[in-house]
């Protein structure tokens, strides 16, 4: 899953990122109002953070554009304005949840899974397809019981298509699942880590089959 972080001190936004990298996202960043609209112009996310407090003007402002777009991605305010009526006026400009800084690194992401669990955003903690489930808090996939070794990358992919079974998952979203912008892609990268995981379910003996739909994507089923 993809996040987006709008945040200005850097040191901040590098240890949240950070965090949310080793929780299995893929994550994006800027520093102001206005990167941070072109980024978010440019991309699908699954839920993004927002500071308030920007060099260019209020978090509300990205906000409120995205919201007047009919962008509905859920977004969780991280501000030092603790105060009732920033709460409230935060909320009211269409924010899904709001963290008062200083912050402690796990309720963030547990905010962030919590707004993920909402419905319209993405399903449930577990994800279950015939035999395979994945416990998507503990980054843990298995079989029949019996706990599969994926990587970051596969445990990724098997998320994303689990959380849209039954739905062809184009190559384009499953890469914008597995990398931000920083890293560089392959023309097969995403094809190499299907090819990786389909192996590793099928020696463990699972009942999924992840289809390659060619010239429109891949299907969990």
């Amino acid at each position: 899953m993809r996040l987006l972080i709008i945040e200005d001190n850097r040191r901040l936004c590098q240890a949240v990122a950070e965090s949310l990298r080793a929780q299995g996202f893929a994550v994006d960043t800027a520093a102001s109002v206005s990167e941070g609209l072109r980024i978010w112009r440019a991309a699908d996310y699954d839920a993004a953070v927002l500071d308030l407090i920007l060099p260019d003007g209020t978090g509300l402002n990205a906000l409120k554009e995205m919201r007047d777009r009919g962008n509905t991605t859920p977004v969780l305010i991280l501000t030092a304005l603790g105060a009732i009526e920033d709460r409230v006026r935060g909320l009211n400009c269409g924010a899904d949840d709001y963290l008062v800084k200083p912050f402690a690194m796990q309720e963030l992401i547990a905010r962030l899974r919590a707004l993920l669990r909402r419905p319209g955003a993405a399903l449930g903690r577990t994800l279950t397809l015939g035999s395979v489930q994945l416990d998507t808090s503990a980054r843990i996939a298995t079989v029949a019981g019996t706990q599969l070794d994926l990587t970051r990358s596969e445990l990724i992919v098997l998320e994303t298509l689990l959380r849209n079974q039954g739905r062809v998952i184009s190559k384009e979203r499953l890469a914008e699942c597995l990398y931000d912008f920083e890293v560089e892609r392959s023309a097969n990268s995403v094809e190499t880590q299907v090819h990786r995981l389909r192996k590793k379910l099928a020696a463990a003996g699972a009942d999924v089959s992840l289809r390659t739909l060619r010239g429109l994507g891949y299907l969990a089923s």
